[in-house]
């Protein structure tokens, strides 16, 4: 990661790089730092947890990156999200199969752009696709629904995960193709 210098006293804007690329975690560092930024986003930065934000879904969830290149090289992960399956072998009514995704988090330096938590979105509803996913559910912070509707979603209905307002919300599947498991979205 390229660090902050100071020239002439004034702080020097942070490196963004222009390369980014989502795909399932895959190799050790990158999960390393997906739990890293999971808990710097969820545990110090907003409080919704005291110590960690890992619960019983992480057993068995995919943990998607997304990486940042420097000079032609995986650098640095500037993004995470998790989905599994909460139907594998199909709602007993509906016969679907249903998936979750959450905890999607993005460092505070590639924020703002839309870019980084475009491309998880679409890596993770579009692997998903892949696996068999006939239905796809995310609970996302009120403030992030608009985002997410114009990303692909629609509203279900409120709730509160963590004592925290959320809307349940459906991805759109027309709107997300499949993604060739451990190919690589770039943002």
């Amino acid at each position: 990661m390229v660090q902050l210098a100071y020239r002439w006293g004034a702080p020097v804007r942070p490196y963004i790089a222009p390369v980014v690329t989502c795909r399932v975690a895959a190799a050790p560092w990158e999960h390393d730092e997906y739990w890293r930024l999971r808990r710097e986003v969820f545990v110090e930065e907003q409080r919704l947890f005291a110590e960690t934000d890992q619960d019983s879904h992480d057993d068995h969830a995919l943990p998607i990156v997304a990486v940042t290149e420097l000079l032609g090289m995986a650098d640095e992960v500037v993004g995470a999200v998790r989905i599994y399956p909460i139907s594998g072998e199909g709602d007993c009514i509906t016969g679907a199969r249903v998936w979750f995704g959450g905890r999607l988090a993005v460092a505070s330096t590639y924020r703002r752009q839309g870019r980084v938590g475009r491309a998880l979105i679409d890596t993770a509803v579009g692997t998903a696709r892949t696996l068999g996913c006939d239905e796809f559910l995310a609970a996302v912070q009120r403030s992030n629904i608009p985002y997410f509707e114009r990303s692909g979603f629609e509203f279900i209905r409120a709730a509160i995960v963590c004592g925290t307002p959320h809307g349940l919300m459906r991805a759109r599947l027309e709107r997300f193709p499949g993604v060739e498991l451990g190919a690589q979205a770039a943002a």
